[in-house]
């Protein structure tokens, strides 16, 4: 596996998460319901001179429509990422321009997770780590495997405080 140029030494990348698939659901839901009304609306719009330029015009409607509400998510999500490594969690999210947070693992003093019932049936949930220092509780919502990136997570913290431990203790 090649080295990732933007670990720092001896950091390696653990797990990388995209949002859970459920976020999808509502925009292709709308996607199903936009081309539905759209041959809908094929179909009513009576023949004649103008049918041809009504047609095409319903049909560049879809195409944005389909664009906002389809599309935006579906990138959205793709480009969502939470990368746990053996010394960070690194957040990074954005289409065109790039955002990107790094959380210290040695700065986390508690990581807790919280699930609904659709979030049970589903496998994912919101993980909540409070960190030491003025930014506070840093919340990641819709995170697939919640149950078992919490307990990565507690495993990944606890070794993190073991090595800076060690390299304290080492003259």
């Amino acid at each position: 596996m090649a080295h990732d140029e933007s670990l720092t030494a001896g950091e390696e990348s653990v797990v990388v998460l995209h949002p859970h698939w459920k976020v999808l659901v509502r925009p292709i839901a709308v996607a199903f319901l936009v081309v539905a009304v759209l041959l809908v609306l094929e179909v009513i719009i009576p023949s004649g001179q103008a049918a041809g330029i009504e047609r095409l015009a319903v049909l560049a409607l879809a195409i944005i429509l389909l664009m906002w509400w389809l599309t935006i998510p579906l990138l959205r999500w793709r480009t969502t990422t939470y990368e746990l490594t053996t010394r960070r969690m690194r957040i990074r999210d954005g289409i065109l321009s790039r955002n990107g947070r790094d959380f210290p693992l040695s700065r986390i003093a508690n990581i807790s997770y919280r699930t609904s019932i659709l979030d049970r049936v589903l496998g994912s949930g919101t993980v909540v780590l409070e960190t030491a220092g003025e930014h506070g509780d840093l919340t990641l919502d819709e995170i697939p495997r919640v149950q078992q990136v919490q307990s990565m997570l507690f495993q990944l913290v606890e070794d993190e405080r073991l090595r800076l431990a060690d390299e304290r203790q080492a003259p």
